[in-house]
């Protein structure tokens, strides 16, 4: 599947842990390639590395790639290239991608509510 983030084309992949060095060397669900403009989601099927029945797995991914595509957007807006100032600066943190990522469905139904999109 190929997203518009900010105008710049992302692919978006599903990778097996076990055919993945990146994403099991690192024991990540996902990440972002700023210069590759791949994003790439685990198989949560694959076990060992993920023990969830189908529902958990279907969540986990939306959550992961919601996670992902924050990433890129932050990297298309030109905000990670200053994020290195200091090491591993605000527009690289795990816990701000993580708010944006869980808030955005939230405020997305706000906005459609008030009709302000």
């Amino acid at each position: 599947m190929k997203v518009n983030i900010l105008g710049t084309k992302y692919r978006i992949e599903t990778h097996k842990v076990s055919e993945d060095s990146t994403l099991k060397d690192n024991r990540w669900s996902g990440y972002c390639g700023e210069d590759s403009k791949l994003i790439v989601i685990a198989d949560m099927t694959e076990k060992p590395y993920f023990d969830m029945d189908e529902k958990e797995q279907k969540i986990y991914r939306k959550k992961t790639l919601r996670h992902e595509i924050m990433h890129a957007f932050l990297n298309e807006s030109g905000l990670s290239d200053n994020a290195s100032v200091p090491q591993n600066g605000w527009a690289k943190h795990e816990e701000m991608i993580d708010w944006f990522a869980i808030q955005a469905p939230k405020i997305y139904k706000v906005f459609k509510k008030a009709g302000c999109l």
